[in-house]
């Protein structure tokens, strides 16, 4: 099983935005990348994306650990009725509509775990992917 901290940043928000996966058995940063113009959200769930991909292209289970949860809840809680009413939800549109898409699908197909864990609590990996998420929108 693979396993990666993931994290992404924008600042301002929206701004400049960098994302990171770090691989927990190396502890190096395996992949960054950054967007001009974007979200923190946006960035979140970008990292969350390509570690899932990463695995997908390895043929190995996934284990994710991100300080996102919003991108959990969607994942698991809200996207599968979004999905059952047509991509809608009452409260308006739907943000991020193409990653919201494209994560669960990823998700769906693939074994994937999700891990919350608190954002700069010192937790060493996570810290280390949010360094790396910062130095890819720093360095674009």
């Amino acid at each position: 099983m693979k396993t990666f901290y993931t994290d992404g940043s924008a600042d301002p928000n929206p701004g400049p935005g960098g994302w990171a996966i770090i691989d927990a058995s190396t502890e190096d940063t395996i992949m960054t990348g950054a967007e001009p113009h974007t979200t923190n959200i946006r960035m979140e769930g970008t990292a969350i994306r390509e570690a899932i991909k990463l695995a997908v292209m390895a043929n190995e289970p996934v284990e994710i650990y991100t300080d996102s949860e919003f991108w959990i809840n969607v994942l698991t809680k809200w996207a599968p009725s979004w999905e059952r009413n047509g991509w809608k939800k009452k409260q308006g549109e739907i943000k991020n509509l193409d990653l919201v898409q494209e994560l669960y699908d990823l998700y769906q197909n693939h074994d994937v775990e999700l891990h919350w864990v608190k954002g700069h609590a010192f937790i060493e990996l996570n810290e280390l992917a949010d360094i790396a998420a910062r130095s890819a929108r720093e360095h674009q």
